[in-house]
């Protein structure tokens, strides 16, 4: 199950009412202020409270599928914002990224170091560096308290408003399903972040910081100020009838902004130049001053490149947020149009965008023909082997996908993505042994996230493996995990009600029970609506009935809990 104390941690956020932090402060005078780390806004909201608020905010977008659920992209999007937040103003601060699936140009940042990036701005990107700059950007409006600060400011003209729904939906637009989703992005889309209406001053800051952020990372400062004079290019008087871009609206930039970066820009390269550069570890020195590493003789060697060529991942990703996020027999039909009719589109990420999207509409054969030209060329690169395996997998091959996902396991036994695929390769078509190698592969996983895919994964290796009891206890953590804290309560008590259960089972459904009951009931008590709850009344099992417990989309359905 997911850490204990998430359970808590969101009650503590949801009885103190949330943040409105999108109240809309005005824009003030240009001139740049430095961090006031002597202002009120720090005591508005505890770093604690501010990343439970985060959390539910992110729950409640998962259970509306706004999200790009998928560990590969979680991997990468969160190693580079790391890499980022490490060289920030606050290095040892919480943050967490996510991928937003909306195809508009946008990031947005949240309580708690929560931060949000568009399918639409990943894929309209050039290059890392562009994306890492508007990364950075919303890290610094993080490390710099411009949260606090617009709710502080707005608070002064706008009542405080609840949160409501685990912290994401507002009351009046809190009906589920697709009016809950265009709630949320629509007028009530200031209450995720989304709409924040930050001031001149703000975004100078942020830019500032960002770019600091940007160069001690390793990536180019200038990219922050190309990315938005791109943008600002392309909405340019004489390109009429465009929309303007969420990101030019959120975060409007002018020619003195622009300037500002390109300025800075230049000052950290010149600054970069007077630095010492390329290998500065000497082996002698290094082993003077530094305690002895096992199995390490000579530390330079640490600094070597490892592999052969291997095609950008940041491409490669890239084209995965482009498949992931739209529909894969449009996209198929997108990828198809260009490679071979366009000069310049024959590239390795295309044909792996264009695989992707054929694995996913249900053409894994075709999938294969585009995939081995590029593996014969780079047949090291872990993100091409697992689309051969997941291509194989869907064209019924299932004996040589099974190989190449063993195959990597071993490469990378730690690896989320891999061992995800390669459990629900396991599951699906096979015997209740391999069921049982999948659950043992995946039970690892759950100690350390939040990630209802490995859950449900997790329950149905479990249920195939005959551990029904597990299986049920998994597929309510999921329930929990994808904002249906109702439906998984009822699963919990439906699973308490089995007469085969021992003494260590019984003990960890109550358990369970115990940590869920608070949520569940203040729930109710503010009447809050939730997409398993819409009315914001409880559903006790007296009246759902005996089977109400599978009403859930992550139903565990074994009858009236019975073996």
């Amino acid at each position: 199950m997911a850490p204990r104390h998430l359970r808590k941690r969101l009650l503590t956020a949801l009885a103190m009412g949330g943040l409105t932090l999108a109240a809309g402060a005005q824009d003030r005078p240009d001139d740049v202020r430095l961090p006031d780390l002597g202002s009120s806004a720090n005591a508005l909201i505890s770093p604690q409270e501010a990343q439970d608020y985060g959390a539910m905010m992110l729950q409640q977008m998962r259970a509306l599928d706004m999200t790009v659920n998928d560990p590969l992209l979680d991997d990468y999007i969160n190693n580079l914002g790391f890499r980022l937040v490490a060289n920030s103003a606050k290095p040892k601060d919480h943050f967490a990224f996510f991928i937003a699936k909306d195809p508009v140009i946008n990031a947005f940042s949240a309580p708690g170091g929560y931060i949000g990036i568009d399918s639409g701005l990943i894929v309209i990107t050039r290059t890392e560096d562009e994306l890492a700059a508007v990364m950075a950007h919303e890290i610094g409006h993080i490390t710099q308290n411009h949260l606090q600060r617009a709710y502080e400011e707005a608070k002064k003209d706008t009542p405080l408003m609840a949160l409501v729904a685990l912290g994401a939906i507002a009351a009046g637009g809190a009906s589920g399903g697709q009016a809950a989703a265009a709630a949320l992005l629509g007028g009530q889309g200031a209450l995720m972040q989304k709409e924040i209406n930050f001031t001149r001053k703000d975004e100078a800051e942020a830019d500032r910081t960002g770019i600091m952020t940007l160069a001690k990372a390793g990536f180019d400062p200038n990219a922050m100020a190309e990315f938005f004079q791109r943008m600002e290019d392309v909405m340019s008087a004489d390109s009429g009838g465009i929309a303007v871009p969420s990101l030019l609206q959120d975060h409007p930039v002018t020619a003195e902004r622009i300037s500002d970066a390109k300025a800075r820009a230049v000052a950290l390269i010149a600054e970069e130049k007077d630095r010492p550069s390329g290998n500065l570890l000497d082996k002698a020195t290094w082993a003077d001053k530094t305690a002895p590493i096992a199995y390490v003789k000579d530390p330079t060697k640490l600094l070597a490149a490892h592999g052969g060529p291997s095609p950008s991942t940041y491409l490669l990703m890239r084209e995965r947020v482009r498949v992931l996020s739209g529909d894969a027999y449009r996209m198929s039909t997108y990828y198809g149009s260009l490679i071979g009719h366009k000069p310049g589109y024959d590239t390795p990420e295309n044909r792996y965008g264009y695989a992707l999207a054929l694995t996913r509409s249900g053409q894994g054969a075709k999938a294969i023909e585009q995939l081995q030209p590029v593996l014969a060329k780079y047949p090291d690169n872990l993100i091409l082997r697992l689309a051969m395996a997941d291509a194989r997998l869907q064209a019924g091959q299932r004996s040589a996908a099974l190989d190449i996902y063993a195959a990597l396991n071993t490469q990378s036994p730690r690896n989320n993505a891999i061992g995800l695929a390669y459990a629900n390769a396991l599951t699906q078509g096979g015997s209740p042994a391999q069921a049982a190698q999948a659950a043992d592969m995946l039970r690892p996983m759950l100690e350390n996230t939040d990630e209802p895919d490995i859950f449900t994964a997790y329950a149905k290796a479990s249920e195939k493996a005959g551990d029904t009891v597990r299986a049920g206890e998994a597929y309510a953590q999921a329930s929990y995990l994808s904002g249906r804290p109702f439906d998984a309560m009822e699963q919990l008590k439906a699973l308490l009600k089995r007469q085969d259960l021992d003494y260590y089972a019984r003990a960890r459904i109550q358990a369970h029970i115990s940590e869920l009951t608070p949520l569940v009931l203040e729930l109710r008590k503010r009447r809050i609506s939730t997409d398993d709850n819409p009315d914001g009344t409880s559903q006790s099992p007296q009246q759902l009935g005996s089977n109400a417990a599978c009403a859930g989309r992550f139903c565990f359905g074994l009858g009236n809990g019975q073996p």
